[in-house]
């Protein structure tokens, strides 16, 4: 009989994630669990796979259940215990693993945990390797091993200080500038992994560092995604210490979100377009990040005279892109920076000196560096689609907004270059709704453009119910 699903789990393309106790249980991450190490075995007669877990109380009981049924399907299990989602994956090739499991829920709140898949490239799983794990779910169970044919486990107790050589081994560092220059820098790592790594690094770096939250036990003291909105203590901490900068992190430091010396944050989508302009400085090439990410990238890619291309949204697709097109740096602008040097994951570390090397190499501070960019505005928001279909949805958008150009590649985005302008609906992956997300200028053209993509949806829809 095939597994059921619970209705309240939210299963991706790479993951799956529920609330502790509610759609997310020891069971479910059995069945998961165990599904993706027989995908592992349709390719390795034993495999390898790299378990590590952020900071949430749920976080070792899933991890002992996920350890279990990795050994029940014949894979041998290296422990790497509580380490960021990018230390995890860079261990992947530090061993040759065949594939890695991350118990996390990313930037969802405190009551969320989550599994997340890599496969022996270090990469999260994508939409084909994704479904070939959940056929695992349906009719085809996973082949159980016998008494003598288990899996072992051993842990790993340096993997967060391998990823840490390997940050500071990039080439566009001058660690002996950096230790000169001694910046002070606030951070606040919200109680999650990111709090093993990123003072660490700092350290290595020459900074003072000042931090909060840097317990990781996993009772997050605020919303754990790094947003502006969420990070007023630190704004505080950076003003209350005279810091040259603040550094936020999610509960799994995949993300970097920055304050300026101000004590302002800045936006997400710059820790990306700074980090591009140190390594543009040093090594020209294309550019990549997803369909969503603001246009102040495209800006530094243009400055530099380098491609940028846009990928559909999620990590994996743009690390994909990457690779194809050779990128040296990408990401997405939700603080999410991939440098291939490192690895093809989003490394918050990897981010916070990229940041520190183009502060110290251009001597300024964080608000005039991200004071020399464009300023625009994005607005997000979404609407229920209960009649009718996304793809009559984007053709409507499509002959009513008349943009000069449009990009079908994950849902539709719209752009109007000579004005600075885009539009980007796509469907949910977790709801049954449309995001809509629009950036200009300033954000009365940014929500105008938002209102008008709703207007013309809405009036699809009612002219669709009057026809049926």
């Amino acid at each position: 009989m095939a597994y059921e699903i619970p209705a309240d789990l939210m299963v991706s393309v790479s993951g799956v994630r529920g609330r502790v106790g509610a759609g997310l249980t020891p069971e479910v991450v059995v069945r998961f669990a165990a599904a993706f190490g027989a995908l592992l075995r349709e390719e390795a007669e034993r495999p390898l796979v790299v378990l590590a877990r952020d900071s949430r109380t749920s976080g070792p009981m899933f991890a002992r259940a996920a350890t279990a049924a990795l050994q029940s399907v014949g894979c041998d299990v290296i422990d790497a215990g509580l380490a960021p989602t990018p230390s995890a994956l860079f261990a992947v090739r530090n061993h040759a693993a065949d594939g890695a499991i991350v118990v996390t829920a990313s930037h969802n709140p405190v009551e969320w945990n989550a599994l997340k898949f890599a496969s022996r490239s270090g990469m999260f799983l994508d939409a084909e390797e994704g479904a070939r794990m959940r056929a695992y779910l349906g009719d085809r169970n996973p082949p159980r091993a016998g008494w003598d044919g288990l899996g072992g486990v051993r842990g790993d107790e340096t993997a967060v200080e391998r990823h840490l050589d390997a940050v500071l081994a990039v080439p566009y560092l001058d660690r002996d500038a950096l230790q000169l220059r001694r910046f002070r820098v606030a951070v606040d790592c919200v109680r999650g992994a990111g709090a093993v790594l990123l003072p660490r690094l700092l350290r290595e770096l020459g900074c003072d560092v000042i931090g909060i939250n840097l317990e990781p036990d996993g009772r997050f003291p605020r919303p754990p995604e790094p947003v502006a909105a969420n990070l007023h203590d630190l704004e505080r901490l950076v003003r209350e210490t005279e810091s040259d900068i603040g550094m936020a992190t999610d509960p799994d430091a995949d993300r970097l979100s920055l304050v300026d010396e101000r004590g302002r944050a800045i936006g997400e989508d710059f820790t990306l377009a700074l980090a591009a302009r140190l390594v543009l400085r040093h090594k020209p090439g294309a550019v990549v990040t997803n369909l969503s990410t603001s246009r102040v990238l495209e800006d530094v890619a243009a400055e530099f005279d380098v491609p940028l291309q846009r990928a559909p949204v999620g990590e994996i697709n743009v690390a994909r892109r990457m690779q194809e097109v050779g990128a040296v740096i990408g990401g997405e602008g939700n603080g999410g920076v991939i440098l291939p040097d490192v690895h093809y994951t989003r490394d918050a570390a990897v981010a916070a000196a990229l940041v520190l090397q183009l502060m110290a190499e251009q001597g300024q501070p964080l608000s005039e560096l991200v004071g020399r960019h464009e300023t625009y505005t994005i607005v997000k928001a979404k609407l229920p689609r209960d009649v009718g279909s996304p793809e009559r949805a984007y053709a409507v958008l499509e002959s009513r907004l008349g943009a000069p150009a449009a990009d079908r590649q994950d849902g539709l985005r719209l752009e109007w270059a000579a004005e600075r302008r885009w539009l980007h609906v796509r469907p949910s992956g977790t709801e049954p709704i449309l995001r809509i997300i629009a950036e200009a200028p300033t954000e009365r053209a940014a929500r105008a453009l938002v209102e008008e993509a709703r207007r013309a949806l809405s009036a699809d829809d009612a002219a669709a119910s009057g026809g049926r």
